[in-house]
């Protein structure tokens, strides 16, 4: 995570910024903390129809899976799991883990 003030880099869990000392936004973290469940419930249900990927905004790959149901229904059950165990990543590369 980076500073929105100078742009250091910071600690995900960082409530003020060590190099400039301004207040970190932490609506931003909470909103990371309730994603996983939520990509974890679509996965679930919707997983088949790669719901879960164009919520992460993983558009081209969610298309794929929409099509293939799913790969047959195994490429939905390895993203189960990898959303599990804290392996899935969203768009932009960052893991989408429990906290």
């Amino acid at each position: 995570m980076f500073c929105q003030n100078c742009g250091a880099e910071i600690h995900d869990k960082a409530v003020v910024c060590v190099k400039c000392g301004c207040a970190v936004n932490n609506s931003v973290n909470n909103a990371v903390e309730s994603e996983w469940l939520i990509v974890m419930l679509l996965c679930f249900f919707l997983g088949c129809f790669g719901i879960h990927r164009f919520y992460v905004g993983k558009i081209g790959t969610g298309i794929v899976q929409l099509l293939t149901c799913g790969g047959c229904g195994i490429w939905a059950l390895i993203d189960f799991i990898m959303i599990l165990v804290g392996g899935f990543t969203n768009a932009e590369g960052k893991a989408i883990k429990m906290h």
